[in-house]
């Protein structure tokens, strides 16, 4: 009974789908849990673990907050490609700057936070718009990839330094092969159909004339007059200023989102 169910649920699911975002959500937010679970191992005793975890979590939070203004323009393939060589640069740069016990400079190592924070943000904005080509279960297979996250990076990073006995160092730079991994389930385990159909698709589509959207006006209207009205409004202005400069778009929408934090 139990196993009908179960099978009941992940009925129309893609195994290749699911496995590729699992390891999206997995590789994307792994390097930033064992940035942290190194935290004391990069700064050393004297320096707060809190500039690791802000080092790690601002930049993030300030790509996600601008990005989705402006990376649509980038292809998909483009921007896994650029994730992965920023993170791995990152993860590098940290791995192979020497420790603070041997003077190397604790700003470099965090220059190479910042840089995988801020491939980790890109990349969950922008995976998370993929699923919309991908169906329910490509979501929710991001989502369990980001909960082992967790686990698998806080885990692998401390069997890695006490059980096998691998350096700090050494252990750092296995991890930055990792993004490797979101290269192959891009380029090699997803499937590339539902992402082609949708681009040729939006390709073809055409503003409705006038007269299609006759029967619609009442509806606008009432919908206008509720919750959505400032959005509906927005994305009106948004579509007549189609010649506008992205700069002068980016700016506008700032100073909108400046409202989620500022009264």
């Amino acid at each position: 009974m139990f196993v009908a169910r179960l099978r009941s649920i992940f009925t129309g699911a893609d195994l290749r789908v699911c496995t590729a975002f699992w390891l999206f959500g997995l590789i994307n937010n792994v390097l930033y849990v064992i940035i942290l679970s190194a935290a004391l191992d990069l700064v050393g005793p004297s320096v707060p673990k809190s500039v690791v975890l802000l080092a790690d979590v601002i930049p993030s939070f300030l790509m996600k907050l601008v990005a989705p203004y402006f990376i649509h323009v980038v292809p998909y393939s483009a921007r896994v490609i650029l994730f992965a060589v920023v993170s791995s640069w990152g993860m590098l740069l940290i791995a192979l700057t020497p420790a603070y016990t041997d003077g190397g400079t604790i700003s470099t190592k965090m220059a190479g936070v910042v840089l995988a924070s801020l491939s980790s943000g890109a990349g969950e904005l922008s995976f998370l718009g993929l699923t919309h080509h991908y169906g329910a279960f490509s979501l929710a297979a991001w989502g369990s990839g980001t909960g082992g996250a967790g686990l698998i990076g806080a885990g692998a990073y401390a069997i890695a330094t006490t059980t096998i006995g691998m350096s700090v160092k050494a252990s750092l730079l296995a991890s930055a092969f990792l993004p490797i991994v979101m290269l192959v389930s891009f380029f090699l385990v997803l499937p590339r159909g539902p992402l082609r159909q949708k681009r040729g698709i939006s390709g073809l589509e055409q503003r409705p004339s006038r007269e299609d959207g006759i029967g619609d006006d009442d509806d606008a209207e009432q919908e206008n007059q509720g919750l959505l009205s400032e959005s509906a409004n927005s994305s009106a202005i948004a579509r007549t200023n189609d010649n506008v400069p992205w700069t002068t778009n980016l700016v506008r929408n700032l100073r909108r989102s400046r409202a989620l934090f500022i009264p």
